[in-house]
């Protein structure tokens, strides 16, 4: 489905300037933005992956990740193709590259109040707007976002964190959670791995603390591109500027898309950083893609006692009174 997209002005000889995102891209006519579902058609400003989902699965929240929020529910999470980033280690470029890459949009129709059905009749306490960028649909994330609402289910976002104040001002209301990918903390990184730049993420990452929103990080830790003790220190400082209730999600990278050289990253370095996360003075600093590993739970803050026993994106146990470690009374953070 075609229609006009939100967030953009008309300037002169038809072209247009979009400011959904922080590439704030002109636009002439008949052309796209760097996300390249975003057309100038005449001078009018489209969106060209309204209700067209070309992925749709019930989750775990866990997978987001999410650990925060609704620990051991379930998630009904949706995308379109595209995306605002071209990540040379994308996980999923196959569509979130389909437009830049071939200019195909693919993908079935469907409704927001399709959506927001489904996620009830899946019991799913979210819905996620994830897989590619949740920006570039963010039309049609809005509005299954404010009927989400009104059944009393909660959305969240899984997010390169490349969009603009104004865009998140506007979703605000019915964004209630996200998942910031933190990339690296060097712009050269952003700019050459990623065709973007550091500091519109840093903005939206104090702009949704400001707004409300609770927070969740992930950095890729990639074997000799953003792995120095100096960068994750300041990952690790950075965050906790924010708030050190904030969880750091640190997870493994693997060889995948045009970054196929590099090794998978050592456990080892997981635990390093995470060392460092929390000598920062994080609260919750957790590891990714490592099954098993002990730094997938969830321990009190306070005393130390094991809130939540997880193994992937399973929940072994959850041992929490009131949301409250059972120990001690600490009140265990995020949207519980």
């Amino acid at each position: 489905m075609i229609k006009e997209a939100m967030l953009y002005e008309k300037l002169d000889d038809d072209n247009v300037r979009c400011y959904l995102c922080a590439h704030r891209c002109e636009i002439s006519p008949s052309k796209r933005g760097i996300c390249g579902v975003r057309e100038n058609r005449e001078g009018t400003l489209y969106t060209l992956v309204y209700g067209t989902i070309i992925a749709e699965n019930v989750d775990p929240i866990e997978k987001k990740p999410l650990f925060h929020v609704y620990p051991g529910s379930r998630s009904f999470s949706i995308a379109t193709v595209g995306c605002n980033f071209h990540c040379t280690f994308c996980q999923n470029y196959d569509i979130s590259q389909m437009p830049r890459e071939s200019g195909k949009i693919m993908g079935r129709e469907a409704t927001p109040e399709e959506i927001v059905q489904q996620a009830v009749n899946t019991k799913s306490r979210t819905i996620a707007y994830t897989y590619t960028e949740p920006t570039i649909f963010y039309e049609f994330a809005r509005d299954v976002g404010k009927i989400a609402h009104e059944k009393g289910i909660k959305n969240v976002f899984i997010t390169n964190g490349y969009m603009t104040e104004e865009a998140l001002e506007k979703i605000s209301p019915c964004l209630d959670a996200a998942n910031v990918d933190l990339k690296a903390f060097r712009d050269d990184f952003y700019k050459k791995y990623c065709g973007a730049r550091l500091q519109p993420v840093l903005n939206s990452l104090k702009k949704m603390k400001e707004l409300g929103i609770w927070v969740e990080v992930t950095t890729l830790i990639i074997p000799t591109l953003n792995d120095s003790d100096e960068e994750l220190k300041d990952i690790a400082q950075f965050i906790y500027s924010l708030g050190p209730e904030i969880p750091w999600h640190i997870s493994r990278f693997y060889p995948q898309y045009e970054m196929d050289g590099l090794p998978p990253t050592p456990v080892a370095t997981l635990h390093r950083a995470a060392k460092i996360g929390e000598e920062a003075g994080l609260k919750y600093v957790y590891t990714g893609n490592v099954p098993g590993d002990k730094k997938e739970n969830t321990y009190c803050p306070k005393c130390g006692n094991l809130l939540i026993d997880r193994h992937g994106f399973n929940i072994n146990k959850i041992n929490l009174e009131e949301s409250k470690c059972p120990r001690c009374g600490t009140p265990m953070d995020g949207i519980l």
